[in-house]
């Protein structure tokens, strides 16, 4: 493809994304296929004949778009925001089409000078002092795995450089919560701690955030018992509930064995932008990195997620790989973001953030996330308010967990059984119905359905019908 044909057809492509955006809300809201449905309609052997962008574009919409859940549309309630700003898609097809090597500064300087830039804009947005120093991840799962990795060498004085975790004879163990994220306990998997050594601590019955107290007891528990306290993960915001772990408690505890401190806030790290939020992660100053996600709630469009750390000379010293062929000149006095994680190469990921903030504002991003919340909020009210509803646990942001209890099922009393079947009837005949979509999950050991506000599109009128939906889904039919 030349210029020119690239040209003609970025100019289609682009109308095809802008239509698609602009009607998602006549779309159903989960992806109305079946499995294998959409590879039946691929050829099963390559294509060896040209098409043209006219083609091809027909082609996305009649056989993948029908196998695509629209995260984008208004009435998505599901998982978590996974919002895409337009503007911040722009940044992407600049990233693309730049086609930047990131393997070293030398390589692309822009890539790597760009990108600390907007990563310590970011840091002053969110209130993070200049003591910190940031990067740019596909994922937190992916800083988690970072993270747990320095707390492995810190904790063992660099091991990898002798005889590697093989020769450890003392356990390490890291400390988190049943409410944690599920790439915690996988970073501490792989990063070698093994599942015997992932402590889970006691939380909040009501709040559903780490007891401060419960985390000292296991980690001098431990100390006393030969083993070696290495890192607790703390989570601002976590994924059940979005429930708040105390972290300025937290970090003192930690401090007593010199234990390492991630704060994973992948999703609430966006409501750190408004300053009167910012006490949900007081204390985070003493943490030793923190990782979240503009892709998620703030929209800037995957893959685009920030990671933190103080001590980037520790980072330096255990991720780095200096191979000949990328030494240069210039080393020394440069960042080389190869050697604050695993990957070697990165895209120009800035572009995305440096687009969104320079098209849409960062004020644009604090009036919707503020609107989010309140739409939280009453929707958080108006299902209090109704004697068949609970809502589950406490709403700090836009995150509302809820059940809906009858006192009698089939004419009798229901039981926890007939009640969780009954919570996975009624969500799952909305998700089905494509009018909206929100996630199940566990809760106390039964069934409660999350509705997680804060698509771009979002309005209160769609929290509203959600309402509506949700109280005509649970009448008997």
């Amino acid at each position: 493809m030349t210029p020119e044909e690239f040209r003609a057809a970025g100019h289609q492509l682009i109308d095809w994304i802008a239509d698609t955006r602009s009607t998602v809300e006549s779309k159903p809201v989960l992806a109305q296929v079946q499995p294998g449905e959409v590879r039946s309609n691929f050829e099963v052997n390559a294509p060896t004949e040209l098409v043209g962008i006219e083609d091809l574009l027909t082609e996305l919409e009649n056989n993948i778009m029908p196998g695509v859940t629209n995260v984008q549309h208004p009435m998505h309630f599901g998982w978590f925001p996974s919002n895409a700003s337009l503007s911040s898609v722009l940044g992407d097809i600049a990233s693309s089409g730049i086609g930047s090597l990131g393997i070293s500064w030398e390589s692309s300087p822009a890539l790597t000078e760009v990108e600390e830039v907007v990563c310590d804009w970011m840091r002053q947005l969110v209130g993070l002092s200049d003591a910190w120093h940031g990067a740019l991840n596909d994922t937190a799962s992916s800083s988690c795995m970072v993270a747990m990795l320095v707390a492995r060498e810190r904790a063992t004085n660099l091991v990898q450089n002798r005889a590697g975790t093989q020769s450890v004879e003392t356990p390490m163990r890291v400390y988190t919560t049943a409410q944690a994220h599920s790439s915690v306990a996988k970073a501490a998997l792989l990063a070698g701690f093994g599942w015997d050594n992932i402590v889970s601590i006691e939380t909040d019955p009501r709040t559903y955030a780490m007891l401060p107290e419960a985390l000292a007891n296991a980690m001098q528990a431990d100390a006393d018992n030969n083993m070696t306290p290495a890192a607790v993960v703390a989570s601002v915001g976590t994924t059940g509930t979005t429930a708040f772990d105390p972290v300025g408690e937290i970090v003192e505890i930690a401090a007593r064995h010199n234990a390492f401190v991630h704060v994973d806030a992948a999703q609430a790290g966006t409501a750190m932008l408004l300053p009167e939020y910012r006490h949900l992660w007081n204390g985070v100053e003493g943490a030793d990195c923190v990782a979240w996600n503009p892709h998620k709630w703030m929209g800037t469009i995957l893959d685009t997620s920030l990671f933190y750390m103080r001590d980037v000379d520790l980072l330096n010293r255990i991720m780095s790989t200096n191979p000949s062929y990328l030494m240069s000149a210039a080393d020394g006095q440069v960042t080389q973001y190869r050697d604050w994680g695993i990957p070697l190469g990165r895209r120009f990921r800035a572009l995305k953030l440096l687009f969104h903030l320079r098209l849409d504002g960062i004020e644009s991003v604090k009036d919707r996330v503020r609107r989010d919340i309140a739409n939280a909020k009453w929707f958080e009210a108006v299902v209090a308010s109704e004697p068949d509803w609970e809502v589950c646990a406490p709403v700090d942001l836009q995150t509302v967990c809820v059940r809906h209890h009858p006192p009698q099922l089939n004419g009798s009393p229901a039981s926890t059984e007939q009640l969780n079947a009954h919570t996975l009837e009624w969500v799952r005949k909305i998700n089905r119905s494509g009018d909206a979509y929100m996630s199940p999950s566990i809760l106390d050991d039964q069934w409660m359905v999350r509705v997680s506000v804060g698509v771009e599109l979002t309005e209160r009128h769609h929290v509203e019908r959600l309402w509506g939906l949700m109280q005509s889904a649970v009448q008997p039919s």
